[in-house]
């Protein structure tokens, strides 16, 4: 079967079970192909911000306007007041092409993603957490553990533990809508079809700027992410996101 078998770390030690996880094939091809597309929105929206590294709160801004805030790096426009006495390449055209293109494959391969998800119970049965979870003691104690980096032992490798489950329904239920929506705000088309949506944000420019924000946080969730893949077993954590077979029981090379 390609859906995803996994057996709860309680349910394993109470049972004496090995857990043998099988990841479903739906979750690792929308997996990479959403890491692709992440990885060429970052490159191309470095791009896009090196144009104008400056960032408004209203409608309307430009280099004439007083910043929200601002980087103080080169730009690759000569219009933009940096304090450099040079203008970098300008990239921004390639980059907005394909910055757009990207997001449209990660816009498509998230909405597969989600009705799976619904459709076959994947988020109710691996995502949501219990109840019991949700005890102060314990999330403490899970916060403790990723603080310290501790590897996650057998029997957890086949569940999600309350802190991802969380992490994970937060990345796809808000940060991931909110950044869609964000960078639709600032597409002209999008505004006048929907202005209500545009100015809800606080206009355009608020839009860029939350735009920005929210990516940021993105970025660290997947710099997080990739740290605690390498903690809790590279080689295994990576096997398993390429074959679907992970858990006690299969050590080593590909069997």
């Amino acid at each position: 079967m390609a859906d995803s078998v996994w057996i709860p770390t309680s349910y394993a030690a109470e049972t004496g079970d090995a857990v043998r996880a099988r990841r479903s094939a739906v979750v690792r091809v929308t997996h990479w192909i959403t890491a692709a597309a992440f990885l060429a929105l970052l490159v191309t929206g470095v791009e896009i911000l090196i144009s104008h590294p400056r960032f408004y709160w209203g409608e309307t801004g430009n280099s004439g306007t007083t910043p929200l805030f601002q980087f103080h790096i080169p730009s690759s426009r000569g219009t933009v007041p940096t304090g450099y006495g040079y203008v970098l390449p300008d990239q921004n055209g390639w980059s907005r092409y394909l910055h757009f293109e990207a997001a449209w494959v990660a816009v498509l391969t998230g909405l597969l993603y989600g009705i799976w998800g619904f459709v076959s119970g994947h988020f109710r049965r691996n995502l949501l957490p219990a109840s019991g979870d949700l005890r102060f003691d314990h999330l403490m104690k899970t916060m403790r553990g990723h603080l310290r980096l501790r590897v996650a032992g057998e029997d957890g490798a086949g569940s999600y533990n309350v802190l991802q489950r969380i992490s994970y329904l937060v990345v796809i239920f808000v940060l991931f809508p909110l950044v869609i929506w964000t960078g639709l705000a600032m597409s002209p088309g999008f505004t006048a079809a929907f202005p209500s949506l545009v100015t809800i944000l606080g206009g355009q420019q608020s839009a860029r700027t939350l735009h920005f924000l929210v990516s940021v946080v993105l970025v660290a969730f997947v710099l997080i992410h990739i740290l605690m893949v390498a903690v809790s077993g590279f080689r295994e954590r990576m096997r398993g996101m390429i074959t679907g077979r992970m858990g006690a029981g299969e050590k080593g090379g590909g069997r």
